[in-house]
Protein backbone atom coordinates (compact mmCIF):
# COMPACT_ATOMS: atom_id res chain seq x y z
CA UNK A 1 0.00 0.00 0.00
CA UNK A 2 1.37 3.50 -1.19
CA UNK A 3 0.46 6.58 1.10
CA UNK A 4 0.20 9.44 -1.23
CA UNK A 5 -0.55 12.58 0.34
CA UNK A 6 -1.62 16.27 -1.00
CA UNK A 7 -0.60 19.74 0.05
CA UNK A 8 -3.41 21.93 -1.67
CA UNK A 9 -6.94 20.55 -2.18
CA UNK A 10 -7.83 23.13 -4.95
CA UNK A 11 -9.23 22.20 -7.97
CA UNK A 12 -6.40 20.45 -9.60
CA UNK A 13 -5.25 18.55 -6.32
CA UNK A 14 -8.96 17.26 -6.13
CA UNK A 15 -9.39 16.62 -9.26
CA UNK A 16 -6.28 13.95 -9.21
CA UNK A 17 -7.12 12.36 -5.64
CA UNK A 18 -10.68 12.07 -7.33
CA UNK A 19 -9.33 10.45 -10.67
CA UNK A 20 -7.29 8.33 -8.22
CA UNK A 21 -10.49 7.29 -5.88
CA UNK A 22 -12.60 6.12 -9.56
CA UNK A 23 -9.59 4.23 -10.77
CA UNK A 24 -8.19 0.82 -10.49
CA UNK A 25 -5.64 2.24 -8.21
CA UNK A 26 -7.53 3.25 -5.41
CA UNK A 27 -6.98 -0.50 -3.81
CA UNK A 28 -3.51 0.29 -3.33
CA UNK A 29 -3.04 4.03 -2.50
CA UNK A 30 -3.65 5.66 0.90
CA UNK A 31 -4.87 8.99 -0.08
CA UNK A 32 -4.27 12.35 2.94
CA UNK A 33 -4.83 15.69 2.08
CA UNK A 34 -3.54 19.37 3.82
CA UNK A 35 -4.96 22.72 2.63
CA UNK A 36 -5.00 26.36 4.97
CA UNK A 37 -8.79 26.11 3.79
CA UNK A 38 -10.98 24.38 5.82
CA UNK A 39 -13.96 24.20 3.15
CA UNK A 40 -11.52 23.10 0.56
CA UNK A 41 -10.10 20.78 2.76
CA UNK A 42 -13.38 19.26 3.85
CA UNK A 43 -14.37 18.41 0.68
CA UNK A 44 -12.03 15.70 0.22
CA UNK A 45 -13.00 14.11 3.40
CA UNK A 46 -14.92 10.72 1.93
CA UNK A 47 -11.88 9.86 -0.01
CA UNK A 48 -8.84 10.98 1.75
CA UNK A 49 -7.62 10.97 5.32
CA UNK A 50 -7.39 14.64 6.48
CA UNK A 51 -4.01 16.13 7.83
CA UNK A 52 -3.74 18.99 10.47
CA UNK A 53 -0.58 20.26 8.66
CA UNK A 54 1.89 19.85 6.00
CA UNK A 55 4.28 18.36 8.47
CA UNK A 56 1.99 15.57 9.22
CA UNK A 57 1.28 14.66 5.08
CA UNK A 58 5.21 14.54 4.95
CA UNK A 59 5.53 12.01 7.98
CA UNK A 60 2.86 9.35 6.71
CA UNK A 61 3.79 10.20 3.32
CA UNK A 62 6.25 9.06 0.89
CA UNK A 63 4.40 10.49 -2.31
CA UNK A 64 3.78 14.14 -1.54
CA UNK A 65 2.05 16.15 -4.09
CA UNK A 66 2.39 19.75 -4.21
CA UNK A 67 -0.74 21.31 -5.45
CA UNK A 68 -0.62 24.84 -4.50
CA UNK A 69 -0.67 28.35 -6.40
CA UNK A 70 3.04 28.96 -8.05
CA UNK A 71 2.91 32.40 -6.07
CA UNK A 72 2.82 30.20 -2.75
CA UNK A 73 5.25 27.46 -3.70
CA UNK A 74 8.06 29.33 -1.61
CA UNK A 75 6.25 29.73 1.80
CA UNK A 76 4.60 25.74 1.35
CA UNK A 77 8.37 24.49 0.31
CA UNK A 78 9.79 26.45 3.75
CA UNK A 79 7.31 24.37 5.61
CA UNK A 80 7.90 21.27 4.79
CA UNK A 81 12.23 21.51 3.86
CA UNK A 82 13.37 19.51 7.24
CA UNK A 83 10.44 16.78 6.88
CA UNK A 84 12.07 15.73 3.05
CA UNK A 85 13.91 13.00 3.27
CA UNK A 86 15.83 10.81 0.91
CA UNK A 87 13.56 8.93 0.72
CA UNK A 88 10.41 11.37 0.04
CA UNK A 89 9.11 11.58 -3.51
CA UNK A 90 8.10 15.20 -4.07
CA UNK A 91 5.17 15.42 -7.24
CA UNK A 92 4.85 19.34 -8.44
CA UNK A 93 2.31 19.94 -10.96
CA UNK A 94 3.08 23.62 -10.56
CA UNK A 95 3.08 25.49 -13.49
CA UNK A 96 6.77 26.81 -14.18
CA UNK A 97 8.47 25.37 -11.09
CA UNK A 98 11.67 23.67 -11.61
CA UNK A 99 12.91 20.38 -10.45
CA UNK A 100 16.11 22.53 -9.04
CA UNK A 101 14.13 24.89 -7.41
CA UNK A 102 12.29 22.55 -5.75
CA UNK A 103 16.29 20.62 -4.46
CA UNK A 104 17.43 24.13 -3.29
CA UNK A 105 14.71 25.05 -0.83
CA UNK A 106 14.40 21.61 -0.26
CA UNK A 107 17.58 19.03 -0.13
CA UNK A 108 19.70 19.03 -2.76
CA UNK A 109 19.32 14.92 -3.46
CA UNK A 110 15.35 15.81 -3.34
CA UNK A 111 13.41 12.90 -5.24
CA UNK A 112 11.13 15.23 -8.00
CA UNK A 113 8.58 13.94 -10.38
CA UNK A 114 7.07 17.50 -12.45
CA UNK A 115 3.70 16.72 -13.86
CA UNK A 116 1.26 19.22 -16.33
CA UNK A 117 -1.89 17.65 -15.61
CA UNK A 118 -5.59 18.67 -16.73
CA UNK A 119 -9.03 18.68 -14.68
CA UNK A 120 -10.55 16.11 -17.20
CA UNK A 121 -8.69 13.76 -14.58
CA UNK A 122 -11.75 14.11 -12.44
CA UNK A 123 -13.33 12.04 -15.16
CA UNK A 124 -10.27 9.46 -15.67
CA UNK A 125 -10.50 11.32 -19.07
CA UNK A 126 -6.75 13.29 -17.93
CA UNK A 127 -4.00 14.34 -19.98
CA UNK A 128 -1.23 14.32 -18.23
CA UNK A 129 2.50 15.52 -19.14
CA UNK A 130 5.19 13.77 -16.82
CA UNK A 131 9.18 14.65 -16.12
CA UNK A 132 11.41 12.41 -13.84
CA UNK A 133 14.44 14.29 -11.84
CA UNK A 134 17.27 12.24 -11.00
CA UNK A 135 17.78 10.76 -8.31
CA UNK A 136 13.83 9.42 -8.63
CA UNK A 137 14.01 5.77 -9.85
CA UNK A 138 12.28 4.15 -12.55
CA UNK A 139 9.95 2.48 -9.80
CA UNK A 140 9.16 5.61 -7.72
CA UNK A 141 8.65 7.28 -11.46
CA UNK A 142 6.23 4.83 -13.04
CA UNK A 143 4.54 4.44 -9.81
CA UNK A 144 3.61 8.05 -10.08
CA UNK A 145 3.01 7.62 -13.68
CA UNK A 146 0.77 4.76 -13.43
CA UNK A 147 -1.36 7.26 -10.98
CA UNK A 148 -2.16 9.23 -14.42
CA UNK A 149 -2.39 6.67 -16.27
CA UNK A 150 -5.07 5.22 -14.17
CA UNK A 151 -7.48 8.21 -14.88
CA UNK A 152 -6.25 9.11 -18.40
CA UNK A 153 -3.35 9.34 -20.63
CA UNK A 154 0.47 10.41 -20.10
CA UNK A 155 3.20 11.67 -22.18
CA UNK A 156 6.94 11.37 -20.77
CA UNK A 157 8.87 14.78 -21.53
CA UNK A 158 12.08 16.29 -20.92
CA UNK A 159 12.63 18.90 -18.20
CA UNK A 160 13.27 21.73 -20.50
CA UNK A 161 9.63 21.21 -22.12
CA UNK A 162 7.85 21.03 -18.88
CA UNK A 163 6.69 24.94 -19.78
CA UNK A 164 5.82 24.75 -23.48
CA UNK A 165 3.41 21.86 -22.94
CA UNK A 166 1.33 23.51 -20.68
CA UNK A 167 -0.96 25.43 -23.28
CA UNK A 168 -1.15 21.87 -25.33
CA UNK A 169 -2.37 19.99 -22.29
CA UNK A 170 -2.90 21.62 -19.22
CA UNK A 171 -4.56 25.01 -19.91
CA UNK A 172 -6.34 23.73 -23.35
CA UNK A 173 -9.41 22.70 -21.74
CA UNK A 174 -9.94 26.37 -20.95
CA UNK A 175 -9.77 27.33 -24.58
CA UNK A 176 -11.66 24.78 -25.99
CA UNK A 177 -14.64 25.18 -23.25
CA UNK A 178 -14.28 29.07 -24.71
CA UNK A 179 -14.32 27.71 -28.19
CA UNK A 180 -17.31 25.67 -27.60
CA UNK A 181 -19.40 28.66 -25.34
CA UNK A 182 -19.54 30.59 -28.73
CA UNK A 183 -20.92 27.73 -30.92
CA UNK A 184 -23.18 27.35 -28.11
CA UNK A 185 -24.39 30.79 -27.73
CA UNK A 186 -24.88 30.84 -31.32
CA UNK A 187 -26.99 28.22 -31.46
CA UNK A 188 -29.30 29.70 -28.47
CA UNK A 189 -29.27 33.08 -30.22
CA UNK A 190 -30.69 31.24 -33.29
CA UNK A 191 -34.05 29.76 -31.36
CA UNK A 192 -31.99 25.85 -30.50
CA UNK A 193 -31.58 24.78 -26.99
CA UNK A 194 -28.90 25.02 -24.91
CA UNK A 195 -28.82 21.44 -23.93
CA UNK A 196 -29.58 20.47 -27.52
CA UNK A 197 -26.55 22.56 -28.19
CA UNK A 198 -24.29 21.81 -25.89
CA UNK A 199 -25.16 17.57 -26.25
CA UNK A 200 -24.64 17.87 -30.30
CA UNK A 201 -21.65 20.08 -29.93
CA UNK A 202 -19.83 18.21 -27.13
CA UNK A 203 -20.21 14.89 -28.82
CA UNK A 204 -18.66 16.59 -31.70
CA UNK A 205 -15.84 17.49 -29.65
CA UNK A 206 -15.45 14.04 -28.48
CA UNK A 207 -16.12 12.20 -31.88
CA UNK A 208 -13.79 14.58 -33.69
CA UNK A 209 -10.85 13.83 -31.22
CA UNK A 210 -11.29 9.89 -31.71
CA UNK A 211 -11.40 10.94 -35.38
CA UNK A 212 -7.91 12.62 -34.21
CA UNK A 213 -6.13 9.47 -32.24
CA UNK A 214 -7.81 6.57 -34.38
CA UNK A 215 -8.67 7.24 -37.88
CA UNK A 216 -5.33 7.34 -39.00
CA UNK A 217 -5.69 10.37 -40.77
CA UNK A 218 -3.35 13.62 -40.79
CA UNK A 219 -5.20 16.96 -39.40
CA UNK A 220 -5.48 18.20 -43.24
CA UNK A 221 -6.84 15.12 -44.32
CA UNK A 222 -9.88 15.23 -41.68
CA UNK A 223 -10.28 19.06 -42.68
CA UNK A 224 -11.06 18.23 -46.16
CA UNK A 225 -13.44 15.06 -45.22
CA UNK A 226 -15.71 16.90 -43.31
CA UNK A 227 -15.17 20.19 -46.39
CA UNK A 228 -17.53 19.61 -49.95
CA UNK A 229 -16.31 21.98 -52.38
CA UNK A 230 -18.84 25.15 -52.51
CA UNK A 231 -20.58 23.83 -49.17
CA UNK A 232 -21.23 25.04 -45.68
CA UNK A 233 -18.36 24.04 -43.86
CA UNK A 234 -15.88 25.68 -46.59
CA UNK A 235 -17.80 28.97 -46.19
CA UNK A 236 -17.54 28.19 -42.27
CA UNK A 237 -13.53 28.07 -42.56
CA UNK A 238 -13.22 30.91 -44.85
CA UNK A 239 -13.79 32.93 -42.01
CA UNK A 240 -11.79 31.49 -39.62
CA UNK A 241 -8.91 32.01 -42.12
CA UNK A 242 -9.79 35.21 -42.37
CA UNK A 243 -9.48 36.24 -38.56
CA UNK A 244 -6.39 34.10 -38.77
CA UNK A 245 -7.41 31.70 -36.28
CA UNK A 246 -4.10 29.22 -36.12
CA UNK A 247 -1.92 32.46 -35.96
CA UNK A 248 -4.22 33.32 -32.57
CA UNK A 249 -3.97 29.92 -31.48
CA UNK A 250 -0.21 30.00 -31.69
CA UNK A 251 0.10 33.79 -29.69
CA UNK A 252 -2.41 32.16 -27.18
CA UNK A 253 0.04 29.16 -26.69
CA UNK A 254 2.88 31.82 -26.65
CA UNK A 255 1.41 33.85 -23.86
CA UNK A 256 1.10 31.08 -21.92
CA UNK A 257 4.02 29.83 -21.82
CA UNK A 258 5.83 33.44 -21.26
CA UNK A 259 3.66 33.15 -18.16
CA UNK A 260 5.02 29.75 -17.47
CA UNK A 261 8.40 30.93 -17.61
CA UNK A 262 7.63 34.45 -15.58
CA UNK A 263 6.81 32.01 -13.02
CA UNK A 264 9.09 30.22 -13.23
CA UNK A 265 12.19 29.58 -9.95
Amino acid sequence: MNNVGFIGTGNMGFAIMQGISKSSLKDNVNLFAFDLKSESLERCSSIATLCSSEKDVLQKCKYVFLAVKPQVIEGVLATIKDYVTKDTVIVSILAGITGEYIKSQTIPDAKVVLVMPNTPLLLNEGASALSPVSPVSNDEFNFVRSIFNSCGKTAVLTADKMKEVIAINGSSPAFIYLYAKAFIDYAVENGISEKSATDLFAQSLIGSAKMITDSGYTLDELIKMVSSPGGTTLAGLDELYKGNLTDITKKCCESCTKRAYELSK
